[in-house]
């Protein structure tokens, strides 16, 4: 398989997870939905978790991305980007492929902090919070450490209510919270 089906085959497999889960797909269920024989898949995964991880390597690559590029088009100010971060959010949202974060439904199937897949979820949700971090450094916030790990909590609430109830909503409402915190944090003492 040629580094470029390998990479359609990722991009498949990531479809599939995203849409069904890690556990309840079995390799049969890849292989059928990817169209690449399971012998072909294992030349280059040795385990099912191999391929997960893969997925979702490319996963945290194209979000991040796409959202660092979305805010910085939606906005210019480091302020007005932390709001429009929860623009750009909406934007997702209101995809008719959204079905919430693959990270958090990753974290939620394999819990063991030991766990391989467990950790790449955590290290996405990291470098979205230095990215967080960086901007609140530029407000002067007083504490950016805790304004980026709070704005970082109030757009992964918006991701668990928007894909749960209502995606219309969750993002406005979180992008008010935020608002609050960030003039709260960078009000002059």
């Amino acid at each position: 398989m040629s580094e470029s089906k390998r990479d359609q085959l990722i991009q498949r497999a990531l479809s599939v997870f995203y849409a069904n889960g890690f556990h309840a797909v079995g390799m049969d269920k890849i292989a059928k939905e990817t169209g690449v024989s399971k012998t072909a898949i294992y030349k280059h995964f040795r385990t099912k978790d191999d391929l997960i991880l893969a997925t979702l390597r490319l996963r945290d690559e194209q979000f991040r991305n796409w959202i660092i590029r979305r805010i910085e088009e939606i906005a210019s100010d480091p302020a007005e980007r932390i709001l429009a971060s929860f623009d750009a959010l909406e934007e997702w949202f209101t995809e008719p492929t959204y079905m919430g974060c693959m990270f958090i439904k990753a974290s939620s199937e394999f819990q063991e902090r030991d766990s391989s897949i467990h950790a790449i979820c955590a290290e996405h949700k990291r470098i979205l919070e230095r990215y967080l971090v960086d901007l609140c450094k530029q407000v002067g916030a007083r504490d950016p450490e805790k304004l980026g790990a709070q704005i970082l909590l109030l757009q992964e609430g918006a991701i668990v209510v928007a894909a749960m109830m209502n995606p219309g909503k969750a993002a406005a409402d979180a992008k008010d919270a935020a608002a609050v915190l960030l003039a709260q944090a960078t009000a002059a003492a």
